[in-house]
């Protein structure tokens, strides 16, 4: 039982992890927490379940149907955030507008994705379909879900593709010197609106796969962005705008979350991880990484 804990919480964690480092990545870039990642999760699940259904009997291979599942949420994901940055933080970044407004406004992008979603497909709830005939295999005397080994594995893959992409491209060191000031790093002839766009659309693709495995593990249902919770919670504990404080936070909740389900029911496992998390606070507000930032709201 306790390793099939750990391995189950570690493969919940990897997936709060893409959130959390989507979280850490805007954070770290516009200096505050884009609660629109709730948003753009919940449409990315969507078209994921849009695509399954509609390529399920077209391709026979269930691998490359659920390749291109996720390939079709994550590019769905980095358009929409490529669509709300120039909708809801453009025009602020530009007139430099008070800090509580990033907060605002991301927040109403995010509700208002969730409504289109309600409008466009009601309140029901949906189920993807089973994409691998077999449903677990056995690993270190415990069975392992299939579902968990693909989103462990493909998260890290994922996060990987992240840090080559910010460590070892044009783009992404274009991305870490806006981190420091974006406002100038136009004076280095680089394009400040393209930079954001493209922190934004990384942040949305990896939304997008996170989107996809939740609407697998749960069902699908307008709220569903509202796990994003978790991975702020992930990223409050690893330390605000820390991308690998982000992920260290993101496993640590993960375990804590099934080990709570475990001892005390689902019902009461969300109340003990912010208890966890308030304690945690009182003892290393920085979190673990031990980043000291400021947030604009």
């Amino acid at each position: 039982m306790l390793m099939q804990n750990i391995i189950n919480g570690i493969s919940l964690g990897s997936v709060y992890a893409l959130i959390a480092v989507g979280f850490a990545l805007i954070f770290n870039v516009l200096k505050f927490s884009n609660f629109s990642q709730g948003g753009v999760m919940t449409v990315t699940a969507y078209a994921g379940y849009v695509a399954s259904r509609y390529l399920s009997g077209r391709i026979d291979s269930s691998l490359v149907l659920f390749s291109v599942v996720l390939a079709a949420a994550a590019l769905s994901g980095a358009v929409i955030a490529a669509a709300v940055e120039r909708l809801a933080f453009r025009r602020l970044r530009r007139t430099k507008s008070e800090p509580v407004y990033y907060f605002i406004s991301s927040i109403t992008m995010g509700i208002l994705l969730e409504n289109l979603i309600t409008i466009y497909a009601s309140s029901n709830f949906y189920s993807y379909p089973r994409f691998f005939t077999t449903s677990a295999v056995p690993l270190f005397g415990v069975n392992v879900a299939v579902t968990d080994m693909m989103m462990f594995g493909l998260s890290i893959t994922s996060l990987l593709v992240l840090l080559f992409i910010l460590y070892r491209t044009k783009i992404g060191l274009g991305i870490r010197a806006a981190c420091f000031d974006v406002n100038t790093v136009q004076l280095m002839g680089m394009n400040p609106d393209f930079l954001v766009t493209m922190a934004l659309m990384i942040s949305g693709a990896l939304g997008g796969v996170s989107g996809v495995f939740l609407g697998m593990n749960y069902t699908l249902y307008p709220q569903l962005g509202q796990m994003v919770v978790k991975g702020f919670v992930a990223s409050v504990l690893g330390g605000l705008g820390s991308i690998h404080g982000a992920v260290i936070g993101a496993v640590l909740l993960g375990v804590l979350e099934i080990f709570f389900i475990s001892w005390v029911g689902a019902g009461w496992a969300p109340v003990f991880i912010f208890v966890v998390m308030l304690a945690f606070l009182l003892v290393r507000p920085r979190g673990i990484a031990g980043v000291i930032v400021q947030e604009k709201a």
